[in-house]
């Protein structure tokens, strides 16, 4: 039976891709074990899976002052030693790391057992974990064609993000319910403003609701603790704080999606074929890269951006008209991505590496 060891943590975004490999993995008798940090997100979700999970020392390497620099590069040295000790324990054949902090130990020391590591990169340009990583890894899985110049040649290979196949496989007529919605000709417009919301997008999104619930059906995923109770009696609008197992069935109701720029969310969007509208989180807020997503996913006709300073009652409903009328040019767009299946491609990179250990 071959093995592998998979990585990545600190975030979600960082843990559901490798999630979403798991069903390929096991249907070709592949033994997983997974290696995190001892209390990172990665650890409920994975456990969650039925995977077994190994907690080592992580911490941050930064690039501005903090007290934290002067200990945690020591945190970074034990979980390099830890990760040597359960390499040689577990024996995989691969590693495949999602990124994060927590990752980087792992992969080189998967470096210096001589087994074949293989990263995957989300952003347009690689973050300091994964650019620490690269140099020891033997393929970089990327979303976006020009995260290829920032990697070496002979590394690189456009792949996407592996998608969870249950969002493939959603229900409309149970989001219908869900949102207690009675007009089923109206097209539902969905807004995800990302786990903890956005300000912005909130205060817009209610701001027109009498205007888009003439034409639309909303679905608001606000975030936690925003939701506005004085609205749940508008007809036509349904807001949650989050979806989980719902959001399958709320992607197969909707004509229409506003999103942040996440490298993840939008890969969905992608491998969903739906018409959407990017609003990236500000570079003021961020290293920057929601911007750059945006903009590559612009630039291949598969998304409308709306940058955060230039959001208005105004330019928001400029842009969801615009979007709407021309949503089928949107779709052909995403139907001719050269992203098609990116489990497949990561999968057999995957068999490649792990038959040349």
């Amino acid at each position: 039976m071959k093995k592998i060891v998979m990585t990545g943590g600190g975030t979600a975004g960082h843990v559901t891709p490798n999630i979403a490999l798991f069903p390929a993995l096991q249907k070709e008798g592949y033994e997983i074990s997974y290696i995190g940090s001892y209390e990172g997100i990665e650890k409920r979700l994975i456990e969650e899976q039925g995977v077994p999970y190994y907690g080592i020392s992580s911490g941050k390497l930064r690039r501005y002052f903090d007290p934290k620099n002067f200990s945690d590069p020591f945190k970074v040295l034990k979980g390099y030693h830890q990760s040597i000790r359960l390499l040689k324990k577990l024996k995989p054949d691969v590693v495949f790391s999602k990124g994060g902090f927590v990752s980087v130990p792992v992969v080189l020391a998967a470096s210096r057992c001589h087994i074949p590591a293989i990263i995957h990169e989300s952003d347009l340009t690689p973050g300091l974990a994964n650019r620490i990583a690269i140099p020891k890894a033997t393929k970089v899985c990327c979303n976006f064609p020009e995260t290829m110049a920032h990697v070496p040649e002979d590394k690189a290979v456009l792949t996407g993000t592996p998608i969870r196949a249950e969002l493939l496989s959603g229900d409309a007529g149970r989001a219908f319910a869900l949102c207690n919605f009675t007009d089923s000709a109206k097209p539902a417009l969905l807004i995800v403003g990302g786990s903890s919301g956005s300000r912005a997008i909130n205060t817009a999104i209610r701001d027109l609701l009498p205007e888009l619930i003439k034409n639309y059906n909303v679905i608001h995923l606000c975030g936690k603790g925003n939701v506005d109770t004085s609205l749940n009696a508008i007809a036509g609008y349904a807001q949650f704080e989050y979806a989980n197992e719902e959001l399958a069935d709320l992607f197969a109701l909707s004509s229409l999606v506003i999103s942040r720029a996440g490298a993840n969310a939008i890969c969905e969007l992608l491998a969903l074929r739906k018409p959407n509208i990017l609003i990236p989180l500000p570079a003021a807020a961020s290293r920057g890269d929601q911007i750059l997503n945006a903009n590559s996913f612009r630039s291949q006709g598969f998304s409308y951006v709306l940058e955060e300073e230039e959001l208005t009652n105004t330019t928001l409903l400029e842009a969801i008209d615009h979007v709407f009328h021309k949503k089928d040019a949107y779709i052909d767009a995403m139907e001719h991505s050269k992203v098609t299946n990116s489990i497949e491609t990561i999968m057999g990179l995957i068999r490649e590496a792990s038959s040349h250990k």
